[in-house]
């Protein structure tokens, strides 16, 4: 992966920053200023007028947070979409799964993809994984996603922190440069 950030043509992707991931059911999450990191990605983007996509998840299940028609399914409002922006609703945890998205950055000419959101260890690792299976040149913003604890198959609890650090650690290198907030806007330009 290249160490310096392309700015031309690169995709602000934000994955699945809905109500729904403030639901207490979650749990404890790890990086509380992911929102903030966010926030300052949009403004730098939307102060270039670079594209800025939203993921939508549309839950099927009707047990969930995310399914149409609740208030969880409504985007987080400090960073929520603008009128011009494209949102793409999904219903698996891969933004490419079920949706034009692959069609859309291939369409454009779109070969940069600068991804943040949620949970690190499901949606974003997901859509993560097939971005860089797929070619595109992808960083993911380690401070503007974050997760929740889980108990691993040996039954023992991991903290959010260390399952956001494992996730990172799977993506880095192989399908994704995982790259912080302050760097990437610090290089891009």
């Amino acid at each position: 992966m290249r160490s310096s950030f392309p700015s031309v043509g690169a995709v602000l992707l934000l994955i699945d920053l809905q109500r729904a991931i403030d639901h207490r059911s979650w749990g404890e999450r790890n990086n509380p200023q992911a929102e903030r990191q966010v926030g300052r990605l949009l403004f730098h983007w939307r102060s270039r007028r670079w594209p800025v996509w939203h993921i939508r998840h549309d839950s099927a299940n009707p047990e969930s947070h995310y399914r149409s028609g609740q208030p969880g399914n409504e985007f987080k409002p400090e960073v929520a979409p603008v009128a011009d922006e494209l949102v793409i609703a999904k219903q698996t945890n891969n933004a490419f799964i079920g949706t034009d998205l692959e069609d859309r950055l291939r369409t454009g000419r779109h070969d940069t993809l600068v991804v943040a959101g949620v949970i690190t260890n499901n949606s974003v690792e997901a859509t993560v994984r097939m971005a860089g299976n797929l070619g595109f040149q992808t960083y993911l913003v380690a401070d503007g996603c974050f997760t929740f604890a889980r108990t691993d198959c040996n039954g023992m609890l991991r903290s959010a922190e260390d399952v956001h650090a494992m996730s990172l650690a799977n993506l880095d290198s192989e399908y994704c440069t995982v790259i912080t907030a302050d760097v990437l806007l610090d290089t891009s330009g």
